[in-house]
């Protein structure tokens, strides 16, 4: 059974997660079971249908602990944010949020008229109908809305995007921003690092926590350090490869050959 993440989020100080590219219910399931707060699946870079999104989000809720899910959509776009609500997921977060009307739309996307303009229909996360009306009245109550900020706009409109109300946290993208500064991966640079705290300070200022991805867990302390609230520990890809090649490493050097897993011979 998933938390209240929303509650958590208001509630709770370092919060986890993982990050799932892998379009797998069981990748899902296995990274749910370390017990994070929550998996975050991606959908913006990664060729996961809804259909796939939903047996996912099934397979965390079926795992020990008490994970959400949180979909990373592809875009501020009303149409798929009401799909992915109806499955019953914990939260969404959107990518390339660069102003205060681009945070208002969003939010007015994710919340039943009169508030706001989400279509109405007895879908999974009111158990087809047979919760209807508790889920219509009390939605917004249950999960959380993540505005990723990840250019130069939206890093100048960031106080602005921050003070919209509906919006539950920020999250730093730390590979579009660093690339938007013109310092692309270069994790140390000023520019950079000044980016990142503005972000932080303007979170903090409106009350609400963010968060970034931490690829590699050793840069964790520094994250913490830096004030971020919540962080995204690591991706699925990310860990296969490092393991696979510390596993043929491991090999290699016992059996004194080098494997490069490419054929060498000429056809």
């Amino acid at each position: 059974m998933s938390q209240n993440l929303k509650t958590a989020f208001e509630e709770q100080s370092f919060l986890s997660a993982t990050w799932v590219s892998i379009g797998s219910p069981t990748v899902a399931e296995v990274s749910a079971a370390n017990a994070f707060d929550f998996v975050l699946i991606d959908t913006e870079h990664t060729t996961t249908t809804l259909e796939t999104v939903e047996d996912m989000h099934r397979a965390v809720e079926a795992a020990p602990g008490e994970s959400g899910t949180v979909i990373r959509v592809p875009w501020n776009d009303p149409v798929y944010l009401k799909r992915v609500l109806d499955v019953g997921v914990s939260g969404v977060m959107v990518p390339m949020i660069d102003t205060a009307e681009q945070a208002e739309s969003l939010v007015e996307s994710l919340r039943y008229p009169p508030e706001g303009k989400r279509g109405i229909a007895s879908g999974r996360a009111s158990d087809y109908g047979a919760d209807f009306r508790s889920y219509v009245e009390n939605a917004g109550e249950t999960f959380v809305t993540i505005a990723q900020i990840e250019t130069v706009e939206g890093l100048e409109n960031v106080e602005e995007i921050a003070d919209v109300d509906g919006i539950d946290a920020l999250f730093a993208g730390p590979a579009d921003l660093s690339g938007a500064l013109d310092v692309f991966g270069q994790w140390e640079n000023e520019r950079f690092l000044e980016a990142m705290d503005r972000i932080v300070d303007a979170a903090h200022a409106a009350g609400i926590p963010v968060g970034t991805l931490t690829v590699d867990p050793d840069d964790a302390p520094e994250r913490v350090e830096q004030g971020f609230d919540f962080q995204i520990l690591g991706k699925d890809t990310s860990y296969l490869l490092e393991r696979n090649e510390r596993a043929l490493s491991i090999y290699d050097e016992a059996t004194g050959e080098a494997k490069t897993g490419k054929s060498t011979t000429e056809e």
